[in-house]
This record gives C-alpha cells, structure tokens and sequence, in this order.
C-alpha cells in the first residue's frame, strides 16, 4: 500500500498551488491529480452538487489504487469532507482558510477573508469562523471572476488587477492587517494583492499546512513511500491542459493528459 499513489482533486488548476508544496515535501511520492475544470467553480453550486461531484472524483482516484486523497479545494473541503470521510476507507486532507493564525497574530483584530461563496456560506467555515475571531472582525469578500481568470490562463491580464482593484477596495477601507486565501486559485495571485494591498497586509494560504498535514497522516498509517527516486507525477484534466501545464511548468517527472472524468 505505500507504493500507491496520492490522489488530488480540485475544482480546476487552483489545487496544483497545496499540491506542489506536498510533492516538495513529499519528493518521493507518485501523485495523481485531477482538475475538474469542466465544473469549475464549485463554490456556486449547492451542497449537493459538490458531493455528488467530490464523490466521483473520490472513486475515480480510488480506483487507481490512491492511498490517501488531498482535497487542496476549499469549498470542496467545508462542503463534503465529512461526507466522505464517513462512506470511504481511506484518508481525506481537506483545506480550510487559515483564520485561526490570522486571527491570533493580528494587531489591528481586522482580518480580510478573501474565498468563494460556497466556502463562506458553508457550516464548517462558520464554525472554524465562530471559534477563533470572537475579538477579531473579519471582512470577509466573495472573489467572483477570480477562478474563471485563472482557469482561462489570465491570472497575470490587466483585466485581473482591474477585478483585483474591485475586489479588495473593502479591505483596504477596513484596514486589515492579514488577508486569508480561501481558495486553492487564489495563491496564483498572491504577488498581484501583495502589489495592490499596503505592505502592512500579511497574505496567507494552507498549502504548506496541508502538506505537513499529510506527511503527519503517512508516517502514522506507515504510508510513506520509501524509495529513492523522485515520484512520478500524473496530472488530468477535463477541459483542456494547456493551463495545467503552464501552472505546473517547474514540475519534473509528470505527465498530463486529458481525460474525461
């Protein structure tokens, strides 16, 4: 079992931004990655919807033999975890927005969330929400048009920073001194808000998290592949793979396919 592989699923490209800091930490694990680009964003469909989309993405990679499942996506994560977790034999490593670091280092006690609706809106979100910001306000601001930039190849457009410049206004009106990434996308315009944003604002994702999240869970369940070589890495989407692979390029060792899945 711990030459198997890791399994990702995302709601596009965003979740390559967790998965590659776990193949950095993880440098010998084979991965299987799929972007569900077809039906991205999942944060504007309901619950249903998502589980129903989080479970066939969950039996795709079990039957490829995945040994633990990653759900770099966030609205995925706050939505389905709990779903899945309770009806499949295996490890899940979900994502949540990192509130509670924001919140306990904040001078200012003003933290800007910056996520889809589907994350915002979900229960787990609010109960992470509810328990770690009851001396902090937080402004919290649905990235709409962020994910479908990014998906499109056009994080780095005039037409981004002009939907950034929209988007953050209540931010910088509020005087926030951290901003929370609630989606796997939106580390992909990291340098973008930290232009846009005062130099006070710290910016932060999970990805480095999840990945040490994930080595945690291997080495319990004696999981950790112990070989010599680099993994091997396949990455599938299907809609197209052309952003795929330009959001991957400083990979080695993988392949990328289309697939319809």
């Amino acid at each position: 079992m711990s030459k198997q592989p890791l399994g990702f699923f995302d709601s596009g490209v965003g979740g390559t931004s967790v998965w590659k800091e776990v193949i950095k930490l993880l440098p010998h694990e084979d991965t299987i990655y799929l972007a569900d680009s077809k039906n991205a964003p999942y944060g504007r469909r309901s619950k249903q919807e998502i589980i129903e989309l989080c479970v066939k993405n969950t039996e795709y990679l079990l039957d490829r033999g995945c040994k633990l499942i990653g759900i770099p996506c966030n609205t995925a994560t706050t939505n389905a975890i709990s779903y899945l977790r309770d009806n499949y034999d295996v490890p899940f490593i979900g994502i949540e927005p990192a509130i509670k670091p924001a919140a306990l280092n904040s001078t200012t006690k003003k933290v800007g969330v910056l996520a889809t609706k589907g994350t915002l809106s979900s229960e787990l979100f609010n109960k992470t929400h509810a328990e770690f910001t009851t001396h902090v306000n937080t402004i919290e601001i649905v990235g709409t048009g962020i994910v479908e930039l990014i998906e499109a190849g056009k994080k780095d457009t005039v037409q981004m920073r002009e939907l950034l410049i929209g988007i953050i206004e209540p931010f910088m009106i509020s005087g926030i001194d951290y901003l929370v990434l609630g989606c796997s996308h939106y580390p992909y315009i990291k340098d973008h808000l930290a232009e846009l944003l005062p130099a006070r604002v710290k910016i932060i994702d999970s990805g480095e998290a999840v990945a040490r999240q994930t080595l945690h869970v291997l080495k319990n369940a004696n999981l950790l592949n112990l070989k010599q070589e680099l993994g091997h890495h396949y990455l599938y989407s299907n809609l197209k793979t052309d952003v795929l692979s330009e959001l991957t390029t400083e990979v080695s060792n993988k392949s990328i396919s289309l697939l319809d899945f």
